[in-house]
């Protein structure tokens, strides 16, 4: 759906990213008259709870509340360094991002990989040419410090809207670091052996939940792999709207990994019907990698992340199904 002149939205949004052409201004609209209401409110309260120089580092029940309903963008970059625990990191190591843009001589295999995927990396982004000199030096710096993984695949989608959060380059990245190495390690490694095992970890949540989607998508002959190894190696960057990515990385900065099994979840118990409703494999791929990604129950973002949240999951459960699948070979 095109923009109109009686939309008063533009075809970009407000972090240069252009609207794609099916876009429904309309129901956007309707969206958006609520949540700014919302978003004021949030404001006001993160103003107060900021004057009171909490400490960050503890997640009291009321920190996590207010986290959970989203922090307000001019404040998302400091508290996230802070709730993290990158901010510790980087006080212990001040240099150490700096040094590392000071190596003599860079890896060339690694600094081509990276040179390839950046004109790859955001280009529906009106602003992001001008960042994409940064990236390119967050990715190389990160790189050869954690030579375990070095540079893979969606790496650039993460530390880019890091970047576009931030506008700082060595807020992303350690904030790049925090992910890679505590929230989802050995997602990004070589033989990405913790992606696989959360993929076989996935599979089973989605049976115990919603069996009959489970059984809908196998019977499709549509491997869990295909449909979600995107989601969880770029964390939902480049696959949902961005300020629905914002809101679920509020929270996976706070609160773990965790949150990335929620947000999947989330993603198909919304969608349950209209993955019921395909017919066959082309039908499923289609609603996977187009419809369910730009849809207005994921453009809704305050609406999805209390779907997220409604849902029951204990880190137990996942640690347990962890252990079965590593077991199992996965």
């Amino acid at each position: 759906m095109e923009a109109t002149a009686s939309s008063k939205f533009s075809d970009v949004d407000e972090y240069g990213f252009k609207r794609g052409e099916k876009f429904d201004y309309q129901f956007y609209g309707k969206f958006m008259d609520g949540y700014l209401k919302i978003l004021t409110r949030r404001r006001i309260k993160w103003e107060n709870l900021l004057q009171q120089n909490p400490d960050f580092r503890l997640i009291s029940p009321k920190l996590k509340r207010y986290i959970r309903k989203g922090i307000p963008g001019p404040y998302r970059a400091d508290v996230w360094m802070k709730i993290s625990g990158a901010d510790e990191a980087k006080q212990r190591n001040p240099n150490l991002y700096r040094s590392l843009l000071n190596i003599e001589h860079f890896n060339k295999e690694i600094c081509d990989s990276i040179s390839i995927d950046l004109p790859r990396t955001f280009p529906d982004n009106i602003h992001f040419d001008a960042k994409k000199e940064r990236l390119f030096n967050i990715l190389c710096a990160y790189a050869h410090h954690n030579r375990d993984v070095g540079y893979c695949q969606g790496l650039n989608y993460i530390a880019g809207l890091l970047l576009i959060v931030t506008d700082d380059e060595e807020k992303s990245f350690w904030l790049l670091k925090h992910i890679v190495e505590n929230i989802v390690p050995q997602y990004h490694s070589h033989n990405m052996a913790n992606l696989l095992r959360d993929l076989a970890v996935f599979r089973e949540l989605v049976i115990r939940r919603v069996p009959a989607v489970n059984r809908h998508v196998e019977d499709m002959n549509l491997p869990y792999a295909v449909i979600a190894s995107k989601w969880f190696i770029c964390i939902f960057a480049e696959v949902l709207p961005v300020e629905t990515v914002l809101r679920i990385w509020d929270c996976v900065f706070a609160e773990g990994y965790k949150i990335v099994f929620r947000a999947a979840l989330a993603m198909f118990i919304t969608h349950k019907n209209d993955i019921l409703r395909c017919d066959d494999i082309a039908a499923l791929a289609t609603m996977f990698r187009d419809h369910m990604i730009q849809d207005n129950i994921v453009t809704d973002c305050h609406s999805f992340v209390e779907a997220m949240f409604s849902l029951r999951l204990k880190r137990n459960e996942v640690e347990s199904l962890r252990k079965i699948a590593v077991l199992n070979g996965n």
